[in-house]
């Protein structure tokens, strides 16, 4: 079978938790391909931190196909966030490889919030029948702090009191909700993933990886 062989460069290790909702988009689009992905776990010192080197230095390390690179929004326009990877990329010269932004508005947890069983799995309690107060999907590209909302729901979904909830490993549990989200289509919806999805379409309508990259 042929392979794609991605790699994501992210902002921090929590970022990990982007990687199966790549694995799914790469999937739904290239159905013949075997999907291959590693995180770029970088540790560099301040003068090689800037974005330029990191994108190379990912490169160096983790050969790879395609590079998904990351950048939360945060309070930047999502069209900041695409011109500061593109230049970025121009400062490396020769790249041949294709470079897909994944800029999530606020923060990449907000990607999370749509799937309450997953969120009840991710707590370790699948069971759970607390009633969970999700975001609709409308208002999650709008929420002030999406990880914070994310790690209440965590808590929440424990059903354990408050004394033993306040020392359960949120950050880690937080990573693990991807994990369980068999189907991000209801992402759709959201203009940053709509941004993320015509990026692998364009790939596709490139023929690439069948042609080189150009």
């Amino acid at each position: 079978m042929k392979t794609i062989r991605y790699t994501l460069l992210g902002e921090g290790s929590s970022d990990k938790a982007l990687m199966p909702l790549l694995d799914w988009l790469l999937r739904k689009h290239y159905e013949d391909y075997a999907i291959q992905s590693t995180w770029a776990n970088l540790h560099l010192n301040k003068a090689e931190r800037g974005l330029h080197n990191r994108i190379k230095k990912s490169l160096e390390l983790y050969p790879c196909d395609l590079l998904f690179v990351h950048r939360d929004a945060d309070n930047q326009p999502l069209d900041s966030r695409i011109e500061e990877i593109e230049t970025a990329l121009m400062h490396i010269p020769g790249l041949q490889k294709p470079v897909v932004h994944v800029i999530p508005v606020r923060m990449q947890e907000a990607w999370l919030l749509f799937d309450e069983q997953a969120i009840r799995w991710a707590a370790g309690n699948e069971n759970g029948k607390r009633p969970l107060k999700l975001p609709s999907l409308k208002s999650i590209e709008h929420l002030p702090d999406p990880k914070e909302v994310l790690n209440n729901l965590l808590r929440e979904a424990s059903e354990l009191n408050r004394h033993r909830r306040s020392h359960i490993p949120v950050s880690l549990y937080a990573q693990q909700v991807a994990e369980y989200i068999e189907d991000f289509t209801p992402l759709q919806q959201l203009s940053a993933f709509q941004h993320l999805q015509a990026q692998i379409k364009d790939l596709v309508q490139r023929n690439w990886p069948e042609t080189d990259w150009k």
